[in-house]
């Protein structure tokens, strides 16, 4: 008979072998899942591009969507980083980018990426598509020796598709220039259109528009942008406006007629029911300093009437462009080339000298900043180069002529606009442009590698340091913008600006464009003097769930696509 007192033992036993067995079966079934995700970012600080106050937490990936945000993910991962001491953030988006070309010639835009910049926004004023016969070649005339590229695409789309398939790690898109627009249909003549040429050119946005640009971009001081007269820009921005795009600026002047440029500015969104973007939102000159709270306050009120107005600004006293922009825009009627060959007419050549000391109708940016604040930055000439870096004042005494004269003479030699960079702004005006809330942040500059032909010219700083100076000087030194508001400034904001709709936060469904950084030490290097320097701090880029740039250096891994506009496929045919 069996022993019945020693049961609970032995029924003990049997249980604690079950507990055990099933421990062991549900190990097992574990090990054989896959993981929950391809990427678990822990413990990091969480900024998720809204504003909204950091928290600690998880940030999980799956393919290239983000698949939790909160403070703990459930499951496992493929890779795991742990971002203790670390904010996680959206990809930051350049608002103003010149990477049209760079990106061309070297797809990994290290200058952007190892600031977190995932999306590069091009096409101020000019874009790189469409072409006619005539502007494809002019596109490869002016190219740089070093930094050359084949022309293969005829239209904007094609030319975004193009960039996308060479492969680039950054995400792209694109405006469609103002002054292309019309130089597709009038050429670079100062004529203004008559009613079945601006049809054509609203027909030029449609098909832009169609193929995902963001909408239409005007840049006011340059010709042949320059001709457009207010009523050309509102039927061009109007046409954007319904496709789903609107448009952005660099106004016809930033500096003597400042205020009257930001009245036509707000006058096309009228006209034209547009939202509107200030690009660089900046003032020129001493004398006009005193004008950018009024002109704050002129776009402020707008916004309060119903406008949508929004700006953004590169954190840097100095604006870079060229020789030529500080010349009268009749000059470069029929262009550049044209202009030349007036500029070699010596009665030409005086009047244009007497018109650039004096005080005319145009945005002349060397009578701006003095000859003495001018400096050269970049040629295409090679018997130029010995002269990037020095001031316009230096060469004009160093030859004897005026500075006028001196700028007359390098753009002539160099066949160009010899690149140059102007100190002509205030700080407290930077300070203010960046307090406002509807500001993001852009570069105005190419995405380059401190390497190879890209050194031969003079960066201007913001090329290598915009984003990391906003993050470093004005938020964590200045506390002037706290760090989820800068964090806002560089990704739901021009999110929200360009209406995207699945990118610029850390949400459940969003494209995965991640950056990581160091709060406490992300910094930037480069400076007028040592310009080609890259900032420090960020240590991964995630672009489309990939790793772009991991334990701060790229990984070559090129995974950009095209960000196209609301406009996409569905603008209206007329």
């Amino acid at each position: 008979m069996p022993d019945r007192t020693r049961w609970p033992a032995c029924v003990a036993r049997i249980r604690r072998w079950g507990a055990t067995l099933a421990a062991l079966l549900l190990a097992g079934c574990a090990a054989s899942q896959p993981p929950s995700y391809d990427l678990l970012i822990r413990h990091g600080t969480i900024v998720d591009g809204s504003g909204r106050a950091a928290f600690t937490g998880d940030v999980a990936v799956r393919g290239d969507r983000i698949a939790y945000v909160g403070a703990h993910a459930p499951g496992t991962a493929r890779r795991t980083i742990d971002a203790a001491g670390k904010a996680v953030a959206p990809g930051f988006i350049n608002m103003l980018s010149w990477a049209t070309e760079s990106l061309l010639i070297d797809g990994r835009g290290e200058s952007d990426l190892r600031q977190g910049v995932t999306l590069e926004v091009m096409g101020e004023g000019s874009s790189m598509g469409p072409l006619t016969p005539t502007m494809a070649k002019a596109l490869v005339a002016q190219q740089e020796e070093g930094l050359r590229y084949p022309v293969r695409w005829t239209t904007l789309g094609g030319y975004l598709d193009h960039v996308a398939a060479q492969g680039v790690a950054p995400n792209i898109a694109s405006f469609l220039g103002a002054a292309t627009a019309r130089e597709m249909v009038l050429g670079d003549t100062a004529a203004a259109p008559d009613p079945a040429q601006l049809r054509a050119m609203q027909g030029v946005v449609r098909q832009a528009m169609d193929e995902g640009a963001m909408g239409v971009a005007s840049a006011l001081i340059y010709p042949p942008g320059a001709f457009a007269r207010t009523p050309e820009l509102a039927a061009l921005a109007g046409t954007a406006a319904r496709c789903g795009g609107i448009y952005a600026t660099h106004l016809r002047s930033e500096g003597d007629r400042f205020l009257e440029s930001v009245d036509e500015a707000i006058a096309i969104g009228r006209a034209a029911d547009v939202p509107v973007h200030f690009y660089h939102l900046k003032v020129g000159g001493r004398d006009n300093w005193p004008k950018m709270a009024a002109a704050i306050a002129r776009i402020e009120a707008a916004r309060r009437s119903g406008l949508r107005v929004s700006a953004d600004v590169y954190p840097y006293i100095a604006s870079g462009t060229g020789l030529d922009a500080s010349m009268p825009p009749w000059l470069f009627d029929g262009g550049m080339e044209a202009g030349i060959a007036r500029l070699k007419n010596p009665a030409t050549r005086r009047r244009v000298v007497a018109e650039m000391q004096g005080k005319g109708d145009w945005e002349n940016v060397l009578r701006m900043a003095g000859p003495d604040k001018a400096v050269i930055a970049g040629v295409r000439t090679a018997a130029l180069q010995p002269l990037v870096g020095r001031t316009l004042a230096d060469i004009a005494r160093e030859r004897g002529v005026s500075a006028e004269e001196a700028a007359i003479e390098l753009v002539v030699a160099d066949r160009g606009r010899v690149d140059t960079i102007y100190q002509t702004m205030d700080e407290d005006n930077l300070r203010a442009a960046l307090a406002w809330p509807f500001t993001a942040i852009g570069s105005d500059a190419p995405a380059i590698a401190a390497e190879g032909a890209f050194l031969n010219g003079r960066a201007h700083p913001r090329t290598y340091g915009s984003f990391a100076r906003v993050l470093a000087r004005y938020a964590r030194d200045e506390k002037r913008l706290s760090l989820p508001e800068a964090v806002r400034r560089m990704s739901g904001l021009p999110a929200a600006i360009l209406g995207l709709a699945d990118r610029g936060l850390l949400r459940t469904g969003y494209l995965a464009d991640i950056v990581l950084f160091d709060p406490e030490t992300i910094a930037d290097h480069a400076s007028f003097a040592d310009p080609h320097r890259y900032a420090t701090g960020v240590s991964d880029v995630f672009v489309n769930g990939i790793a772009a740039l991991a334990d701060g250096k790229p990984t070559g891994a090129a995974p950009g696509r095209v960000v196209r506009g609301r406009g996409w496929k569905a603008c209206p045919a007329k």
